[in-house]
């Protein structure tokens, strides 16, 4: 029996984004187990996979547990029940899990795969900080078999800085997403009215939607000041996700004056009837991977609008979509005025943008994933113990 452990930081990724790779590898006859911090109180992740560990990472890279009290608890794991391939997530778990597992040797050394979710050097940003990350990843590099990236100037940089050698870089259009689940056939009119009645909306109000955990790097700020700009009294705007920074956010809109046509929704799991209620979705982030939210957006064709950052750029180059430079309120603000002044064109948009999702299709992805697998396996061999 294959055995395939899958490593992040928190269990919401592996529940908002791996839980069909523990369906897909199960039913291949794998064992699939999952180590988090917590990932034992994630129903979700203890039904989707055989196994899960709980680890105590934390999500911040500066956290000293993240080196002294994971690292042997990994590889006490990792060689006990002898996985052959592990595949890490998310630059601190990652990071540390490689850290953990370097040298090792044994009976049994399972293949290192490591899938970048948007490296934290990046064009843009501070020089200082982007020469700290990139000598973390060289580093973590040597303790990797192959490497995944999911944009294409990651991909690039990747090849580059010489990470890993360029045949074990592969690049893959994100972790994919539900084509069957983002349609607008399985989203009814009366589930979008019954959304929009919850806001205390008329059904010809225009609501934009913003999908963001709140977080400095999302800049929920941004989206705030610029719709506060649009003058469009007629508009709503509602805001998807928790995190440490809503208060403030929600003092902001007071202070703006738009708190009676702002929304604060929390985590929600009906984000495909929230968007396809929206004329837009936005995301002013100044750091992504391969954002989720977007790919959401433009598979039940609904426009986007966002910062013109690695990631996002992907996912928008087919005119689906509307680009503004990263803290530029004010054309983030003309953005949304276009979006409401030209209903037909973003429409167009929208429409564009569910074409392009055919490459970014779940299915798609796992198939990719089946490939590198078979790959990895072929090189798992009895080590010699040193």
């Amino acid at each position: 029996m294959n055995k395939l452990l899958v490593v992040t930081a928190v269990p919401d990724a592996l529940r908002a984004f791996l839980l069909p790779f523990g369906d897909r590898f199960r039913a291949k006859g794998w064992r699939v187990d999952a180590m988090a911090h917590g990932v034992s109180t994630c129903a979700f992740c203890t039904k989707a996979f055989d196994r899960v560990w709980d680890v105590e990472f934390s999500r911040s890279p500066y956290h000293p547990r993240n080196l002294l009290v994971a690292p042997p608890k990994i590889r006490e794991i990792v060689v006990r029940e002898g996985y052959d391939i592990v595949h890490v997530h998310m630059a601190v778990a990652a990071f540390v899990t490689r850290y953990a597992l370097k040298g090792l040797r044994g009976q049994h050394k399972p293949q290192i795969i490591y899938t970048a979710h948007g490296f934290n050097f990046y064009q843009g940003e501070n020089p200082l900080k982007n020469a700290i990350f990139l000598t973390l990843e060289k580093l973590a590099g040597q303790w990797t078999d192959y490497l995944v990236t999911m944009n294409r100037e990651d991909e690039a940089a990747a090849k580059h800085y010489g990470l890993l050698p360029a045949h074990r870089v592969r690049y893959m259009p994100g972790i994919g997403v539900d084509l069957q689940q983002y349609n607008l056939n399985a989203i009814s009119d009366a589930e979008v009215v019954q959304a929009r009645q919850e806001l205390g909306l008329a059904p010809e109000t225009p609501l934009f939607l913003s999908i963001a955990e709140f977080i400095p790097r999302k800049r929920h700020r941004d989206v705030l000041r610029a719709f506060a700009k649009v003058a469009r009294p007629e508009a709503h705007l509602a805001f998807a996700g928790s995190g440490p920074l809503m208060p403030e956010i929600v003092q902001l809109a007071s202070g703006l004056g738009v708190a009676e046509r702002v929304h604060f929704l929390g985590y929600r799991r009906d984000i495909p009837t929230l968007v396809k209620a929206s004329v837009a979705t936005v995301l002013a982030s100044e750091q992504e991977g391969l954002p989720r939210s977007v790919m959401e957006s433009l598979c039940l064709e609904v426009p986007v609008i966002g910062t013109d950052i690695r990631g996002i750029q992907d996912l928008l180059e087919g005119d689906c979509g509307l680009l503004v430079q990263l803290g530029n309120v004010e054309q983030l603000s003309q953005a949304m005025t276009r979006i409401l002044d030209h209903p037909t064109a973003a429409k167009a948009m929208g429409k564009r943008g569910r074409e392009l999702m055919a490459a970014y299709d779940l299915q798609h992805i796992l198939n990719l994933h089946d490939t590198l697998y078979a790959e990895a396996l072929e090189q798992v061999k009895p080590m010699v113990s040193v």
